[in-house]
């Protein structure tokens, strides 16, 4: 069975750097930060003080007052984005196309936010104060099933968890159901709203966190002194169709999605696998089923966390795929600016690798000051490059050993 030609015609995103795609591209780019002081925790109850959260958000905007309150956080920025992603695209969900348009929408651990809030009314005042809406708003595939609600898509409905690459497997995912003809539009992407005490008390008794006060300098991928992520929330969603799809509405194209590659580590529930072999297998996966040389490959936006071994690791299993080419490649790490958005990160990353292409500027990876040997690739030091990219690759790894990469590639009909 030939598969399908998967292009991108839909862009929606509310992160740290701003609530559209527009804002969050040019301050990327601009090298601004997302990170502060955290206000959604009391910062003095833990070693970590910074986070990167979304300003001004008022759900309002996006959904009726009454759905909203019916809906984690993390649901509330998917059904904004995914507005945002299918008015970009100038999608009609018709009845007519409604069943051959799916959702795929993946988060790393839900609504954490609804589960503390609920969990202590019921300590205090039993479970008929419990709210009937709580396991609706806490369980991980809402987001999917608010969009598809919100929207009336009516095709193939999914969530993949996988951690902090949840939203690339999503769209990999949702990829493949377009390729193999099970639907010809797919909403997809990943969101995320982890910023609450136990959140940040289970990464900071993990020793995942950054302690840099410093909230200009504290997410620092590849640089010698990093010392762990800045915690992040937000949402990124992309409209995927088929080619033909795209080309009988006249839709505009940005980009087209090529390879996909998910593999497991096998190895610890948090340490990434010794040289980074699961995600260098990830990356090879993605450049083989994208059909392109390792040499054609232009930028890399890496999973670039901040942590020890992520950044060292990550940089050996990129050398270990591209040879003697890895040093030709701009490897950056938007998470600098963003924070990690978990489930969200390799979504909103997508968008970035795809802006990438489409405007011929690399986003850099800001507050580099310290070379690390480790880390010896291009990681486009604290200013924006200009460069030509025809092939971008985004890679998300996430606990558990999940490794997945994602190929897209300039449009050329």
């Amino acid at each position: 069975m030939e598969k399908k030609r998967v292009v991108v015609t839909g862009l929606g995103a509310v992160t740290p750097l701003g609530n559209t795609v527009d804002s969050f591209w040019n301050n990327l780019l601009a090298g601004k930060s997302g990170i502060d002081y955290v206000t959604k925790v009391n910062k003095d109850d833990f070693p970590a003080k910074v986070a990167a959260e979304l300003k001004d958000w008022d759900p309002s905007v996006y959904m009726e007052k009454k759905d909203a309150k019916r809906m984690d956080l993390f649901t509330q920025y998917a059904v904004a984005a995914a507005k945002m992603a299918v008015e970009d695209a100038k999608l009609d969900i018709t009845d007519e196309i409604a069943p051959r348009v799916g959702v795929w929408i993946g988060s790393g651990i839900g609504g954490m936010a609804t589960y503390e809030e609920q969990f202590h009314k019921f300590i205090e005042k039993g479970y008929r104060r419990v709210s009937p809406f709580f396991v609706p708003m806490l369980i991980p595939d809402m987001a999917a099933g608010q969009v598809s609600i919100q929207l009336g898509a009516k095709g193939i409905n999914s969530c993949t968890v996988t951690a902090c690459a949840s939203g690339a497997n999503s769209i990999g995912d949702a990829f493949k159901v377009i390729q193999r003809g099970d639907a010809d539009v797919m909403i997809t992407g990943g969101a995320e709203a982890p910023l609450t005490n136990m959140s940040f008390a289970g990464f900071s008794s993990a020793k995942a966190l950054s302690t840099n006060g410093d909230p200009k300098t504290a997410s620092r991928p590849f640089d010698k002194n990093r010392d762990g992520f800045v915690m992040g929330e937000g949402s990124g969603i992309l409209i995927i169709e088929s080619l033909e799809s795209a080309q009988n509405r006249g839709a505009r194209i940005y980009a087209e999605l090529v390879g996909y590659g998910s593999a497991g580590d096998a190895y610890h529930i948090t340490s990434p696998a010794p040289e980074g072999e699961g995600a260098a297998r990830a990356m090879n996966q993605a450049i083989s089923d994208a059909g392109v040389d390792l040499t054609a490959v232009d930028y890399i936006n890496a999973h670039g966390t901040s942590t020890e071994l992520n950044d060292s690791f990550e940089t050996k299993a990129i050398k270990q795929v591209f040879g003697d080419h890895a040093y030709n490649l701009s490897v950056s790490s938007t998470k600098s600016m963003t924070g990690h958005l978990l489930g969200a990160a390799g979504a909103v990353e997508a968008i970035a690798s795809i802006k990438a292409i489409i405007d011929s500027k690399v986003p850099p990876t800001i507050n580099y000051e310290t070379p690390d040997p480790e880390c010896d690739l291009d990681v486009v030091p604290n200013e924006t490059k200009a460069k030509e990219v025809n092939v971008a690759l985004s890679n998300s790894l996430g606990f558990g050993g999940h490794n997945a990469a994602l190929v897209f590639k300039k449009y050329n009909g």
